[in-house]
């Protein structure tokens, strides 16, 4: 027992900072709190009452200890209006949260990127960088930062590039994961979306480390398809993603796993810095009436989980190739079989893997199953069918940006027509960066070094 508690002890202090902006960050960022203080057996008040030492040997990663036994969520709360805030504080979570923590505008970006980014948010910023530092210096070892935020309205969008990049530059050395939910045309709220996303893309290319991208319309699809509810209201597509949220995370947040930090999945899952944006995935999906059917087991996981109706963004993965996978894999399950069923899967589908990187499905399994759940598993795959994505917000971008539609708002908060015309060819360049790796095959790479090996002997 004490050999484990050494091997544990680095861990127990590599700490995570986590920042929720806008509206659907917050609510985002609310549900993945509540699912994790139960999965490791905090009270509504943060006290410990769980019935599992595991529970609590790195309860340090996302909780700060204050007095009396509580453990504090290290969450910074932002919006550039007051309602999401009086929301959180009125719901189960209100006395979780460290009331200096939120920090909140009065004015509301109205769904403007260039508001959040450039005007009300950059009034704001100071006050929410001096919460992250106040956070920051009470962890022993900060390994990074979380940021739950939308890119298609102001708040999340605007001000939540705007917080990255400061973040980027006052702590050049941490790890940026960012949970993006995108936008999609049948499940929109807002005209300017395509705007607001292109905007924010790039700024999520040049400054993020890992961006796990959330789909509004495959949520809804899930929802509807296979959870079987008709009309899915906010609080069940949350719960979605904190599910796979906190599958994501699990690593990070129980003893003994591999792959137990956010650094080693981006090593493991990013072979090009600019090629960093994620399809993640959640098994077991099942509606409430079929589960009493079916039993759960790891080939039903596996094959859940390579299922394009399981991916929580709307790009179909045969239409690309997998660079890089992870699954984990939570329960009392035998590794082995694991590896068997994700190994089989592989030779079984080898035409959506790249040939050129051999070995690209990591595999890691933790013993502690989710609530209410026998055993589950989630999926992180850097597939170059992510494209699709931004080729749909780039249609939609140009034929506004042509006609110049609602750019006077943009404009009018001080900001330049070029800005849109980078972010254009900057989403361009990264949809064919995409299209080039995908394309790629290993015996090409080998005959363009014989060729160049040829060249330098002629040289000699």
């Amino acid at each position: 027992m004490a050999t484990n508690t050494v091997s544990n002890a680095p861990y127990a202090n590599k700490s995570k900072i986590h920042l929720q902006t806008g509206q659907c960050g917050n609510q985002i960022g609310s549900a993945f709190w509540n699912d994790i203080s139960r999965e490791h057996g905090l009270d509504g008040n943060g006290v410990f009452q769980g019935t599992s030492d595991l529970q609590s040997a790195r309860l340090g990663v996302y909780f700060s200890e204050a007095s009396g036994h509580k453990h504090v969520p290290r969450a910074v709360l932002v919006d550039l209006e007051p309602g999401t805030m009086d929301a959180v504080r009125s719901g189960p979570l209100g006395d979780f949260f460290r009331p200096d923590n939120f920090v909140f505008g009065q004015s509301g970006a109205g769904n403007n990127w260039a508001k959040g980014h450039y005007t009300e948010g950059a009034e704001l910023i100071d006050q929410v960088l001096e919460v992250v530092r106040r956070e920051a210096e009470s962890c022993e070892c900060l390994q990074g930062f979380q940021i739950t935020h939308s890119i298609g309205g102001g708040t999340g969008a605007g001000m939540g590039t705007l917080l990255i990049s400061k973040i980027r530059e006052e702590f050049p050395d941490r790890m940026m994961a960012t949970f993006s939910v995108l936008p999609s045309p049948k499940v929109s709220e807002v005209v300017v979306e395509p705007y607001n996303a292109t905007l924010s893309l790039q700024q999520l290319v040049e400054n993020s480390d890992e961006t796990f991208c959330i789909d509004n319309e495959a949520l809804y699809d899930i929802c509807m398809r296979t959870l079987k509810i008709p009309n899915p209201t906010y609080g069940e597509l949350n719960h979605l993603v904190s599910a796979v949220m906190s599958g994501v995370t699990t690593c990070l947040r129980f003893p003994g796993q591999l792959n137990s930090d956010l650094r080693k999945m981006a090593v493991n899952l990013v072979p090009f810095p600019r090629l960093h944006f994620f399809t993640i995935g959640f098994a077991p999906l099942t509606s409430r009436d079929a589960s009493a059917f079916r039993a759960i087991s790891v080939p039903e996981l596996t094959q859940q989980l390579f299922d394009p109706r399981n991916m929580m963004a709307a790009s179909d993965f045969r239409n690309g190739r997998f660079l890089t996978c992870a699954t984990i894999f939570r329960g009392k399950l035998s590794m082995q079989e694991v590896e068997d069923q994700i190994r089989n899967l592989q030779s079984r589908n080898s035409s959506y893997f790249v040939d050129w990187i051999p070995n690209n499905v990591q595999t890691a399994v933790c013993s502690i199953p989710p609530r209410k759940l026998r055993m589950s598993s989630t999926f992180v795959g850097n597939t170059t069918a992510v494209q699709e994505l931004f080729r749909r917000i780039g249609e939609q971008f140009s034929v506004m940006f042509r006609r110049k539609a609602f750019l006077h708002w943009y404009t009018g908060e001080g900001m330049d027509e070029m800005e849109f015309t980078e972010a254009e060819s900057n989403m361009n360049d990264l949809i064919s960066e995409y299209q080039q790796y995908q394309e790629a095959r290993a015996d090409d790479e080998d005959e363009e070094y014989q060729e160049e090996g040829v060249e330098e002997e002629a040289d000699e």
